[in-house]
């Protein structure tokens, strides 16, 4: 989980930094085919094995809706500071432990629910509305959380059949010709400079993929997740460095109020399955 949360923020910073050059949607699209090279490796290794599903319409799905999610991303992290960025994407659990009760029929006690209303309020701490003019660079994030925490969903039920690397692989196979489509309307030769940007953006994104699936896969939400603040870190220190960006103290303050909601969630449905289990 901590090599992921490194490995998101490398992507985030170098997807911005070319994104000023070339057009976002453009950039989505070269993440994915490269990212989808970088698995090379792994089809050697077992072949064609990765792909054996019986939930490929499953897989459809998610490709369809993370490439929205990933377009939107894209664009929002060339307008808004990345430390912004990554507090409002911690907003994604909340999104999806929400849809896991609507969709899942998962139980949904008091303090669930005050949690999820906390980790709301922390969005908009980062955000300020009628404090703060809301750009067009954050609701754009706040679009693309949406999409990442209803595929946090798909992967909880992908997960109970299909490896991380078969997750992985089908996340490429679709991703790469769905965000092609819309970055031919605004397409741009990019330069020999940029393929090397797009194979480390392509290697970093899917690096981090599969840590982050296999994370999940080998120990409880409620270990790894709390490591997944460390991508507002991160983040804080690559805007400063690399693109002279002050820390921003509203991002940070609303950042940790999501994050703590989300991961207090993660810990209370944790102890209440270790309840539900027999003995």
């Amino acid at each position: 989980m901590a090599v992921a949360t490194l490995c998101f923020v490398v992507m985030q910073s170098m997807a911005k930094h070319v994104g000023k050059e070339l057009p976002p949607f453009e950039v989505a699209f070269f993440r994915n085919l490269f990212g989808l090279v970088a698995l090379t490796p792994l089809f050697l290794r077992h072949g064609l094995e990765p792909l054996r599903t019986d939930r490929i319409g499953l897989h459809a799905f998610r490709g369809a809706l993370q490439s929205v999610g990933m377009l939107c991303f894209f664009t929002g992290v060339t307008l808004i500071p990345l430390s912004t960025v990554t507090a409002l994407s911690f907003t994604a659990p909340l999104v999806g432990s929400l849809l896991a009760v609507l969709v899942l029929g998962e139980m949904v006690r008091a303090r669930r629910i005050t949690a999820m209303i906390v980790g709301f309020a922390g969005v908009l701490v980062v955000l300020r509305p009628g404090l703060t003019e809301i750009s067009p660079g954050a609701l754009l994030i706040l679009a693309s959380t949406i999409s990442w925490g209803s595929t946090m969903v798909l992967i909880k039920i992908l997960s109970r059949t299909d490896s991380s690397a078969t997750q992985t692989a089908y996340m490429g196979l679709f991703m790469t010709p769905i965000t092609l489509v819309p970055a031919l309307f605004v397409w741009e030769w990019p330069t020999l400079e940029h393929y090397g940007w797009f194979v480390l953006i392509g290697a970093a994104g899917t690096l981090g993929h599969l840590c982050f699936a296999q994370a999940f896969r080998l120990a409880d939400a409620t270990a790894v997740l709390p490591l997944d603040f460390l991508r507002l870190l991160w983040a804080t220190l690559a805007g400063w460095v690399v693109f002279s960006e002050l820390p921003d103290v509203w991002a940070w303050i609303g950042g940790t109020v999501i994050f703590s909601s989300a991961t207090y969630i993660a810990y209370r449905e944790s102890r209440l399955a270790r309840a539900d289990r027999p003995v």
